[in-house]
């Protein structure tokens, strides 16, 4: 019987696979018992699938079975795998006695809300603040020591002194130079660097909680004791002179560069390129790096954010006895910055890269703080403009018209207002069209239907948690906490706020922050290919403007 059934049915044959798997693993005793048995149900569970009242009996059938005869150990194991079998089988009729409704697309349920662990908070002996959150899935541990100094606080005539020194904290620390530094970091598995950016600088280390003390102490040394080797500085000098050379050819940056300058002027910190010119980068000195670190750097101006499989009860004894030298000095003293003038009527720059195959545009005027109170109202409105994929200009420029790879635009949210700026890089042969387009879906913002308004809100929502997946995201965005004194429960919060936001408020800061007289427009490309399409526009005054004029010449590589 076993033998034709083996041969004859293929069920039989898939049946007979499953039955000798079980066999070498449960050697029941009853050898002919089993065979008959586990033939049995798996017959019946596949040849009687149709038949529901059949299939609920065997399952009634096998769970008495099991339990009446549990002392029989293999029996047990042969039951148990047989009723994993017809359970999975039973739910699979129960799938196709529901056919599912496909003449829709099932209903969104609400979006999810985040849930962050509690934020925790200390002090050091030195009174170095310190943010925790613990994050015990994983072993490892991200820490960002935020310092309160940027490039916003250069001196007028040291643009890129910020930049230039947390460049150089990297290139050596304690007794270590350059490449043994690099060396001991790497051999731990671990990531420690500097970053300056506009109001803070962040020294970042990420380690394996394993090893965490050993990292510590290298963290301690960048923090503490930089070494800022002369030659490494004429390295780094090179490197930025090399790239300020390079920029000369990159449209995007030669935009990039004169819609800051346009907008705010070389006197705001928002104006002047972050990295520096050229004779501010051949102008610095070791002796300048220092006293710019020596007065920014102390625990009084930063904060120290930590998340990752630690508490602060061990953390705490650690970080005393590692960063109890560092001390504070005489009072700091504020920076204060000029407010930037906003843009009063649409002017249009263009800047002649001969022979481009594409032009660049930038349009845009001087934004919002981060504090605002719109702050929700304008993430909501900016995603149907064009924040995300299917965005208004997006949609427009890439998939409508096929103009561009892509079109956004964004706010700067900053400590003081930033800019607002709308973008994308068009073919040359489509920019005065492209223009058009852009200038339609700016004056159009101001209009928006229920379900744009529901898509940007569900799609701003759906996406936020993904911000915090790993212990490095999680720490950034506590820092974006700590810099603007947001509540502990902003993040736990945040889903329902934006989901609070209203079609009237959209409206409203639409009207508010998005005026299309008043912008400015910047374009690089070929001037004799896009001027005359662009003047047909009538958008505008015109101003030519070449690269010299907007980076200057070119430096000479080389030269003291």
């Amino acid at each position: 019987m076993m033998l034709r059934l083996r041969y004859t049915s293929f069920r039989f044959a898939q049946h007979n696979v499953l039955r000798l798997r079980y066999t070498s693993w449960s050697l029941p005793r009853s050898w002919g018992f089993a065979q008959h048995n586990v033939l049995r149900r798996r017959y019946t569970s596949w040849s009687l699938l149709r038949s529901w009242s059949f299939a609920q009996h065997n399952v009634l059938r096998l769970r008495y079975t099991s339990w009446s005869l549990l002392r029989s150990w293999s029996f047990a194991q042969h039951c148990a795998a047989t009723l994993t079998i017809l359970s999975l089988l039973v739910v699979e009729a129960d799938v196709y006695a529901q056919k599912p409704d496909r003449s829709r697309p099932p209903e969104l349920g609400p979006p999810p809300t985040l849930q962050l662990p509690s934020i925790q908070r200390f002090q050091l002996s030195n009174g170095l603040a310190v943010v925790v959150m613990e994050k015990h899935q994983v072993p490892l541990v991200q820490m960002n020591l935020m310092v309160n100094a940027g490039t916003a606080m250069d001196p007028a005539d040291q643009r890129g002194l910020s930049s230039m020194t947390a460049a150089m904290m990297e290139e050596g620390a304690g007794t270590r130079n350059a490449l043994d530094f690099a060396d001991a970091v790497d051999f731990l598995g671990a990531n420690l660097s500097v970053n300056s950016g506009m109001h803070t600088t962040t020294v970042s280390l990420f380690t394996p909680l394993s090893k965490l003390d050993t990292a510590l102490a290298l963290f301690a040394d960048v923090v503490l004791r930089p070494r800022f080797p002369a030659e490494e500085l004429e390295r780094s000098r090179t490197e930025r002179l090399t790239t300020l050379l390079q920029w000369h050819d990159e449209p995007r940056v030669i935009g990039s560069t004169l819609f800051n300058r346009i907008l705010f002027g070389m006197a705001h910190p928002y104006g002047p390129p972050t990295m520096g010119n050229e004779q501010t980068l051949r102008g610095f000195t070791v002796d300048q790096l220092r006293q710019f670190y020596q007065s920014q750097f102390r625990p009084d101006n930063a904060t120290l954010i930590i998340v990752g499989d630690v508490t602060p009860s061990e953390l705490k004894p650690k970080l005393d006895a590692l960063l109890a030298s560092w001390k504070s000095g005489a009072p700091l003293v504020k920076p204060t910055w000029p407010a930037a003038k906003q843009v009063e009527a649409r002017k249009i720059s263009i800047v002649d890269k001969p022979g481009a195959a594409q032009s660049v545009i930038r349009i845009g005027r001087i934004g919002v703080a981060r504090t605002t109170e719109d702050y929700y109202a304008i993430t909501v409105m900016n995603t149907i403009l064009g924040a995300s994929f299917t965005s208004r200009l997006n949609n427009n420029l890439r998939e409508v018209h096929g103009y561009s790879y892509g079109a956004n635009s964004r706010f700067n949210f900053m400590p003081i207002p930033g800019a607002f700026i709308a973008a994308s890089d068009v073919q040359t042969d489509v920019t005065d069209k492209a223009l058009h387009e852009f200038m339609k879906e700016l004056r159009n913002i101001s209009t928006v239907s229920d379900e744009e308004l529901t898509r940007a809100k569900n799609y701003v929502a759906l996406s936020y948690p993904s911000d915090f997946q790993s212990v490095g995201q999680i720490a950034g965005s506590l820092g974006e906490l700590v810099m603007y004194s947001l509540p502990d429960d902003y993040f736990n919060n945040y889903t329902k706020n934006i989901l609070a936001v209203s079609k009237d408020d959209v409206v409203r800061v639409a009207k508010k922050y998005v005026d299309p007289e008043k912008i400015a427009i910047i374009i690089v490309g070929d001037r004799k290919k896009i001027e005359k399409g662009i003047a047909d526009l009538k958008l505008g005054p015109i101003e030519n403007l070449s690269i010299e004029d907007v980076l200057g010449k070119p430096p000479v590589i080389g030269k003291k």
